[in-house]
């Protein structure tokens, strides 16, 4: 079975609102528990639906593979951590923190999410 795989570019397509929050998508367009990839201007993040008002955004470049793929991955539980597993080398991110389990040291990008009028919304500068 193939992975479901849908890409988004925010709205305003040139940038955020004042605040910095960049609208990406219905929330209704996000699949529990399968990653969506989506483009911050330049930067590509994966986009995780773990409960029905719960995003997770984190940057969706695996540093191991050197390949966008973390929107690719499986969303599970491992050692109590919300985790995306990398579909190359099994790596897992977890999607709290970035941080990856089998080798602390390195990380992915994490952003803030909200849902505004059912619509989730991303902070553009990760955290």
């Amino acid at each position: 079975m193939n992975a479901i795989v849908r890409e988004f570019k925010p709205n305003p397509p040139d940038g955020a609102d004042e605040s910095g929050w960049l609208t990406v998508c219905p929330m209704d367009d996000l699949i529990p528990f399968v990653g969506t990839r989506a483009l911050l201007g330049k930067r590509q993040i994966a986009l995780f639906r773990v409960a029905p008002d719960q995003v997770y955004a984190i940057g969706a470049y695996d540093p191991f593979s050197d390949a966008a793929v973390l929107s690719r991955g499986i969303v599970g539980d491992l050692q109590g951590q919300l985790v995306v597993a990398s579909p190359i080398y099994k790596h897992h991110f977890n999607l709290k923190t970035g941080r990856c389990l089998e080798k602390p040291s390195v990380g992915v990008p994490v952003y803030q999410t909200r849902i505004v009028d059912n619509h989730v919304q991303v902070l553009s500068v990760p955290f």
